[in-house]
């Protein structure tokens, strides 16, 4: 019997990028409704080419067949912060990817999701990994904190965007509960809001254990 795991952080008022507020009540209006103010990139998410200029492809043009398939999980649940994530980290693992697969990097970093070291001292995908990626056609990379990137590091935030989003990775980040994965492998979904010219935009996230 598949076991689901939900990979996506809640999208709470207060949560950078996320602002909530009461539109309609039951007691003034007959029913409950609430605006949304989302930055594209807010919560778990999802990048599209145009975020980082390496082409026109927008979110809502990304084929839904590349949003959903095999995915394997890395445990780097040990990991320091600021570490740089190498190709070496992926461990034997390395050997046993195909084209078309997915990675999903384990760092345990969605525990910090109210701590600044959430943002500011994140492990940090290298170019060399995302090189590795886009060579062995990585169909989707995923990762728990904000960014692949450092945020604060201008040169290498653009570099390993570029490189992934411009070699056809697709980009999911902000994902949780990837400790709650049992298998080595799964079946891995994202599906971002459909924002017409969009950037990017929030997911919800799941793997299917079976």
């Amino acid at each position: 019997m598949s076991r689901i795991i939900d990979l996506t952080v809640s999208l709470e008022d207060g949560l950078p990028g996320v602002s909530i507020e009461s539109a309609k009540t039951v007691e003034q209006d007959g029913w409950n409704a609430t605006t949304l103010h989302l930055y594209s990139h807010c919560g778990t998410h999802m990048d599209a080419p145009l975020h980082f200029g390496v082409g026109e492809q927008t979110i809502d043009q990304i084929p839904l067949e590349r949003l959903m398939g095999p995915a394997w999980v890395v445990d780097l649940s040990t990991i320091e912060p600021r570490a740089l994530i190498e190709v070496a980290d992926l461990g034997p693992l390395a050997e046993r990817i195909q084209a078309g697969d997915g990675l999903l990097l384990r760092t345990d970093w969605s525990r910090r999701l109210r701590d600044p070291s959430y943002r500011n001292a994140l492990p940090r995908v290298s170019v060399e990994l995302a090189e590795w990626c886009v060579e062995k056609g990585v169909r989707v990379l995923g990762v728990e904190p904000p960014s692949v990137a450092d945020v604060h590091n201008i040169e290498e935030l653009t570099a390993v965007h570029r490189v992934l989003l411009g070699g056809g990775v697709v980009v999911v980040e902000g994902l949780t509960n990837l400790d709650q994965i049992q298998t080595g492998k799964v079946t891995f979904m994202a599906f971002p809001l459909k924002v017409a010219a969009g950037d990017g935009a929030p997911v919800r996230a799941l793997a299917i254990e079976d």
